[in-house]
C-alpha cells in the first residue's frame, strides 16, 4: 500500500495560509451593502441629525437607483427569452 509524504513545516504554513485568506474572502462576501429601511431612517429623524439625515437620503437614492437599474437588467432578459 502507497504511503503519503509527510508534510514539511512550510508547505503546513502555505496550506494554513490558504484556509486563512478563503475565511476572509468568504466574510467580505456575505457582508455586502446593506439596503436602508425604515429604522435608521426614522431614527436619523428622531434625533434631528441634519448630516445624518442628508447622508442618508443620499445613500438610500444611490441604493434605490442600483435596485431600478438591476431590475430593469432582470425585466429586459426575462423579456428575451
Amino acid at each position: 500500500m502507497a504511503t503519503r509524504k509527510k508534510a514539511t513545516q512550510s508547505s503546513k504554513k502555505s496550506t494554513q495560509k490558504s484556509k486563512k485568506s478563503s475565511k476572509t474572502s468568504a466574510a467580505k462576501i456575505e457582508t455586502g451593502a446593506v439596503p436602508p429601511y425604515g429604522d435608521p431612517i426614522r431614527a436619523a429623524i428622531a434625533r434631528g441629525d441634519t448630516r445624518e439625515m442628508k447622508n442618508l437620503a443620499a445613500s438610500t437614492r444611490k441604493w434605490l437607483a442600483d435596485v431600478e437599474s438591476a431590475l430593469e437588467q432582470l425585466e429586459s432578459a426575462a423579456n428575451k427569452s
